[in-house]
């Protein structure tokens, strides 16, 4: 079963300084049709005006992934860490028994293009952490790339929850299959271009939801950067 989240029908915030698209139901946006979606509990997708972003504020109990499309993410956070993200990079906090973070568009030139994404972690009061990677593209071109999973695999960043996430990027006409385990889920969000899922058209910002499925297919109708989460 594959059910869609088309990118025009997210909850949508323009704050002059941000422009901020949400998959599911998150601060002033509240739709009990969209909760989340197995562990998933938020996907936003950010822009963030040149020398502007989020204050410092908290966290707990949350694993939260972050990355960048385009421009300079910086980071600050109450464990002493201070770190810029750029684009194809990825930082993974866990907010566990509390931390406090923000997170700046560190050009003053140019706008900062990314996706921030909550899981729920698989138990409450975990340390908080941090982390960031980056990616060879190479390594990611018309093959799945593992970015993400809980126990480090493939020189991955270490989550605290029973997920894999991937990357690939799809050349025009390329296709790709996923064998999704049985039990298993799946989330695939469409980070830029278009593409068909097992014959069906989505674009830029879908999300799909994936469930009673063992075989996805991923056919790229235009250059495009897909997320895939392989969830529990």
């Amino acid at each position: 079963m594959l059910a869609v989240r088309k990118a025009n029908e997210r909850g949508h915030a323009d704050h002059g300084w941000l422009s901020t698209y949400h998959t599911f139901s998150f601060a002033g946006y509240h739709d009990l049709k969209h909760m989340g979606f197995r562990s998933l509990r938020v996907i936003n997708e950010d822009r963030i005006s040149a020398s502007r972003g989020f204050g410092t504020h908290g966290h707990r109990d949350m694993e939260i992934v972050s990355y960048v499309l385009d421009g300079i993410l910086e980071h600050r956070d109450s464990l002493g860490n201070g770190e810029q993200l750029r684009p194809g990079e990825f930082q993974r906090i866990t907010a566990g028994k509390g931390i406090q973070h923000s997170e700046f568009n560190g050009s003053s030139q140019q706008a900062t293009h990314f996706y921030q994404i909550w899981l729920l972690p698989e138990s409450k009061g975990l340390e908080p952490s941090y982390q960031q990677q980056a990616f060879a593209p190479g390594d990611r071109l018309n093959r799945w790339q593992l970015v993400a999973s809980r126990d480090s695999a493939e020189g991955s960043m270490l989550i605290h929850q029973d997920v894999n996430i991937y990357l690939v990027d799809l050349q025009r006409d390329i296709d790709i299959d996923f064998a999704l385990k049985s039990h298993r889920h799946a989330w695939i969000q469409i980070l830029r271009g278009a593409a068909s899922l097992n014959g069906m058209p989505i674009t830029a910002g879908d999300g799909v939801a994936v469930s009673q499925e063992t075989m996805l297919q991923l056919k790229a109708t235009a250059d495009s950067e897909f997320m895939l989460f392989d969830l529990a």
